[in-house]
């Protein structure tokens, strides 16, 4: 049974898509070789989480349990939206889809 006093912070990552703030080790952009290759290497170990809804991929979300998170969503906004409430994470989710900054990925 959930209790009072359990308190989980989750960070909107776009399209309704949460992770939980205390398991996120770093929120980077996907350009870098560096990160390129944690992708591939968490691919390979079936440890990769798509969120991107088949948008490009423009954060990298790392967590402690090594899994390794795509998001359509820039990492300031993500990192915003960590900082702020789940509510405006939400009303963040719908301005990006309405002015369409998370646009549809065509080569992937």
């Amino acid at each position: 049974m959930w209790s009072d006093s359990v308190d989980i912070k989750l960070i909107n990552i776009g399209f309704g898509n949460v992770v939980s703030a205390g398991r996120v080790i770093a929120i980077v952009s996907p350009e870098s070789a560096p990160v390129k290759r944690i992708v591939q290497e968490a691919r390979d170990k079936g440890m990769l989480i798509d969120a991107t809804y088949g948008r490009r991929t423009r954060a990298v979300i790392i967590a402690d349990s090594g899994h390794v998170v795509l998001s359509a969503v820039q990492p300031e906004t993500i990192a915003r939206r960590a900082s702020g409430s789940f509510a405006d994470a939400m009303k963040d989710d719908a301005d990006d889809m309405a002015d369409g900054t998370a646009e549809k990925d065509e080569d992937k």
